[in-house]
C-alpha cells in the first residue's frame, strides 16, 4: 500500500510539472515567398527567443505554389506572399483571416546578368540583341516576380518578341541560380535576391512600369494556433524585424 501511495504521488508530481510544459509548447508553420528565405531564417530564432516554448517551421517556395498547397489543406498558420494578387486570391477563397492581413515589406525588380562571362547587357532593349539567347523569368502563373517581369516587358513591347528566349523558373531563387551559374544570359529577380548572390551576378537595370512590389502577410483561417500566428505577423512590423529586413535590402511597407 505504501509503495502504491509513493508511486501515485510521484505520478501526480510529474503530471503537475508536465502540464505547463505541454501547454507552453506551441508550433506554427509559416509559408513564405522564396525571396524571404534568408531574412525569415534569421528572424525565426529571434522571434522564438521572445516566446519561450514556441517553434517556427518555415516552408519557402513561389507564392502561387504556396497558395495551392494551402488550398489543398496543407497545415499552415501564416502566409507571407511576394505580391498582393496572390493574397487577394487567398482572401477570395476564404483561406485567410481577412482582418489579419498587413503589408510588412517592399522590394524592387531588377535585371541581372552573370558577373563573369556575360554579354554586357545594359538595358531592356539589349535583350533583343542576338548575343542574348536565354532569359530566365519566373512562371507567370505562380511566381510573382514573373508577373512583375511581364508587366515591364509588356510596357516596353518586348514580351512577345522575347518569348522564344524565355527559360521558365519555379521561383525567383531559381532564376537567380540560373543567372549565377551562367546558364542564361540575363534574368529578372528582386534587388534583395541579387544582393544575396554577392559577386555571382550584377544588376544592369532597375526597370519601372510594374505594380509596386509589396509583401502582405496573413493568418490562415484554419490555423490551430491563431494567437501565436498573429503574434508572429505583428512581429514582422516591429522595429527588430524591420531592422533585419533593412539589412537584406527590403524597404518599409
Amino acid at each position: 500500500m505504501r509503495l502504491f501511495r509513493l508511486v501515485a504521488c510521484a505520478t501526480a508530481v510529474a503530471a503537475t510539472f508536465a502540464l505547463p510544459l505541454a501547454a507552453s509548447a506551441q508550433q506554427i508553420t509559416v509559408s513564405a515567398a522564396a525571396s524571404l528565405t534568408d531574412a525569415f531564417k534569421e528572424l525565426g530564432p529571434k522571434f522564438e527567443a521572445t516566446k519561450p516554448g514556441a517553434t517556427l517551421r518555415f516552408n519557402f517556395a513561389a507564392s502561387g505554389a504556396l497558395l495551392q498547397q494551402i488550398a489543398q489543406g496543407a497545415p499552415v498558420d501564416v502566409f507571407a506572399s511576394a505580391d498582393q494578387e496572390t493574397m487577394n486570391r487567398a482572401n477570395d477563397q476564404k483561406l485567410i483571416e481577412a482582418d489579419s492581413r498587413r503589408n510588412f515589406v517592399t522590394n524592387s525588380l531588377v535585371l541581372i546578368e552573370p558577373s563573369s562571362g556575360g554579354v554586357n547587357v545594359k538595358s531592356l532593349q539589349d535583350l533583343s540583341g542576338p548575343a542574348v539567347k536565354k532569359i530566365a523569368i519566373g512562371k507567370v502563373a505562380t511566381v510573382p516576380v514573373g508577373r512583375y517581369t511581364k508587366q515591364v516587358l509588356d510596357g516596353a513591347k518586348l514580351w512577345e518578341p522575347l518569348e522564344p528566349k524565355f527559360v521558365q523558373a519555379d521561383s525567383v531563387r531559381q532564376v537567380l541560380d540560373y543567372v549565377g551559374r551562367g546558364e542564361v544570359d540575363a534574368g529578372f529577380v528582386y534587388s534583395t535576391d541579387a544582393a544575396i548572390a554577392g559577386d555571382k551576378v550584377k544588376v544592369v537595370a532597375t526597370p519601372s512600369g510594374h505594380t509596386p512590389v509589396s509583401y502582405p502577410v496573413a493568418v490562415i483561417a484554419d490555423s490551430k494556433q491563431k494567437a501565436l500566428a498573429k503574434e508572429f505577423s505583428d512581429y514582422l512590423l516591429g522595429d527588430a524585424a524591420q531592422a533585419v529586413f533593412k539589412r537584406y535590402g527590403f524597404g518599409k511597407p
